[in-house]
């Protein structure tokens, strides 16, 4: 069994804002696996599929993006699953719009979702795809990552959630290095 979880804020406020990308990927990765979200478990919002015979659970958490890791913690404890069969999608700041990075460890970098997956499945090392939102020093993180993508910016975003999406719906039937040798275009 795995667990593709997509960070972001419930709520109609946080739609389409920087810090949603994770829920942006989660949403077109619903659409490649033919399912929907109408279910609310573990604190968040649900969907169960099967892709080749492997069960694959899809999580949006509603518990705001600080305190994510509670409800990949609540689906891990009930299922059994291993952080070796994790994915998480969400924003990063330090990547342009329109870029994506996958990786199989590392740092919360600063971003507080990351910071809470750590502290509730008691590791950094879980698979994970970065969707780039850019960063502007002239506007204050908070207000950046809760603010609106640019008329811009929204072309290279479609794209990078179309990759994330078909990134991740890749890695449920690959490995996530092959994955990674796939998708991490320079």
């Amino acid at each position: 069994m795995k667990v593709c979880i997509g960070l972001g804020n419930p709520g109609r406020k946080y739609e389409n804002t920087r810090h949603n990308a994770g829920f942006m990927v989660m949403d077109r990765l619903a659409d490649l696996c033919k399912v929907s979200f109408d279910q609310e478990k573990f604190s968040a919002y649900f969907a169960k599929t099967k892709i080749q015979n492997e069960d694959v659970i899809l999580l949006k958490p509603t518990t705001f993006m600080n305190n994510s890791g509670f409800a990949l913690r609540q689906c891990m404890d009930f299922y059994k699953i291993s952080t070796h069969d994790v994915l998480v999608i969400y924003d990063d700041v330090d990547l342009p719009v329109g870029k994506i990075r996958l990786r199989q460890k590392g740092s919360a970098g600063g971003h507080n979702g990351i910071k809470s997956i750590i502290q509730c499945i008691f590791t950094n090392e879980f698979d994970r795809i970065r969707v780039g939102v850019g960063k502007n020093p002239q506007i204050d993180m908070i207000h950046w990552v809760l603010g609106q993508f640019q008329d811009d910016e929204k072309e290279p975003l479609k794209e990078a959630v179309e990759q994330s999406a078909q990134a991740a719906y890749y890695s449920l039937t690959h490995s996530f290095m092959d994955t990674m040798n796939q998708y991490n275009k320079k």
